[in-house]
């Protein structure tokens, strides 16, 4: 994908946005990308839905990729939702006529659920995959404890994220191309870790008041983000919602769905539900 235009965020700071180039008649599917990662790791599934004419815009978070600020860090998480709406009006504005879809991973996922219960939007759908709403292994309650004290003193304090890189995928090209990409990097301040952890809890807590349809998708076997948290979301939002939310569990699959060597069966999985919902 290559750079089409930025945003400006609400503390001056430049948000790279990206494309895939094609107008589509179709629609739109706009990625929000993980913690530490980038927009491009997604060139592949751009080209997947390309092929199948949708238009692909992806965004590099603040402190990410090419985008400015701190690496790894917020301020607060509202900074994130202010940046991920900015981008949104923008793409609505430059793309009126086409239905949008969100897309997000990991980090990204917490972002689009937290957006679609927090911010007006027009979307026709969205998709997360392995979201952010637990962890995979349970922090201990002091480390917990001391990340707040230190999100309030020392907001902007950083520490590496000590990601299992071997829990990505079960492809290890995936893992070899990660370690060289000098894109990706291993840094999260107390400040983004402990406003992204809590919100996690906020979205499981609201599912109820989801009211588009959304499609989950986790790996059984991930060991980053917990398959707990999704089914927790799905239960929730269920009670209320239960038409507009469909969980999909992938047996055997890590972290990165997009990046098994089932990624081809996953993304044709996703462009159904899409196709689905343009009928």
């Amino acid at each position: 994908m290559k750079e089409y235009s930025s945003i400006t965020s609400l503390d001056n700071l430049k948000i790279s946005i990206f494309s895939n180039q094609l107008k589509s008649e179709k629609g739109l599917v706009l990625i929000t990308h993980g913690m530490g990662e980038h927009a491009n790791r997604y060139g592949h599934m751009a080209n997947f839905f390309s092929k199948e004419g949708f238009t692909v815009i992806a965004f590099d978070i603040r402190g990410h990729g090419c985008s400015q600020g701190k690496r790894g860090h917020t301020p607060s998480y509202g900074h994130l939702m202010d940046d991920m709406e900015r981008v949104y009006l923008k793409i609505k504005a430059d793309y009126p006529s086409l239905p949008i879809f969100l897309f997000g991973h990991s980090m990204g996922g917490n972002l689009v659920l937290n957006f679609l219960l927090r911010k007006p939007n027009e979307l026709k759908g969205a998709m997360v995959t392995g979201p952010y709403l637990r962890l995979g292994f349970e922090p201990p309650k002091w480390k917990i404890i001391l990340a707040k004290l230190s999100a309030n003193i020392w907001p902007s304090l950083s520490q590496p994220t000590a990601l299992e890189l071997d829990a990505l995928s079960r492809n290890q090209e995936v893992i070899r191309k990660y370690e060289d990409d000098e894109l990706v990097h291993d840094r999260i301040t107390s400040a983004f870790f402990v406003n992204v952890h809590f919100a996690g809890q906020y979205a499981i807590d609201h599912a109820g008041e989801i009211n588009i349809p959304l499609l989950i998708m986790h790996g059984s076997d991930d060991r980053l983000t917990s398959p707990e948290g999704s089914k927790a979301f799905a239960a929730n939002a269920k009670e209320n919602v239960k038409e507009n939310v469909k969980l999909k569990l992938w047996n055997g699959l890590y972290h990165e769905l997009h990046n098994e060597p089932e990624q081809e069966e996953v993304f044709s999985y996703e462009l159904d539900w899409i196709n689905k919902l343009l009928e």
